[in-house]
């Protein structure tokens, strides 16, 4: 998604301090993403954010709840109106909680860019770019194509970016790869 810089996964929510997948307290499982607002909009994201994800059930634990975090006020006000936007839309309550940001925890490597890790071919060329792992997490790069890798994203947008990312070897695989 055009203006979206990185990505991480990592758990939000508690305050228990460094929580693991297999110790997490009341945090939540989430996605942090950082993003260029001269690019995307914060409202963009909440749109994206509810067409590929709709909590119309109560979750079963705080591992998986749905949550919105947010850094202001203004963000509060953005996430409560568009929340309130896809209830009417859809008639039916969500169970989207929007709750103040603080801490966020990076989760365990091998959860990081999941999609990208296991296709081993692109996750190596990226490796000889960046110096180690968490740059390459860190890296505009690997979000993208992650998210290409995971099935998001349209062959014309990969088209338009993707000489800037891989190798054309790498690249024609991807091509084949999203349709």
């Amino acid at each position: 998604m055009p203006g979206v810089v990185r990505t991480r996964v990592g758990y939000a929510g508690d305050t228990q301090a460094n929580p693991t997948y297999h110790d997490l307290g009341d945090h939540s499982e989430t996605v942090q993403v950082d993003y260029d607002p001269a690019l995307i909009s914060y409202e963009e994201l909440l749109e994206v954010y509810f067409a590929s994800h709709q909590p119309d059930q109560p979750m079963m634990s705080r591992q998986y709840a749905s949550f919105i975090f947010v850094h202001n006020e203004e963000q509060r006000r953005l996430a409560e109106e568009a929340k309130a936007r896809e209830e009417a839309r859809l008639g039916r309550k969500l169970y989207v909680g929007i709750v103040p940001a603080g801490t966020f925890y990076r989760a365990e490597d091998y959860h990081q860019k999941y999609y990208l890790q296991g296709w081993r071919n692109v996750a190596a060329e990226l490796q000889t770019i960046y110096p180690g792992f968490q740059a390459l997490v860190d890296s505009t790069a690997a979000a993208r194509l992650n998210g290409y890798l995971g099935g998001n994203g349209t062959r014309t947008s990969l088209e338009a970016e993707l000489d800037r990312l891989l190798s054309p070897d790498q690249a024609e695989r991807l091509k084949r790869l999203v349709r």
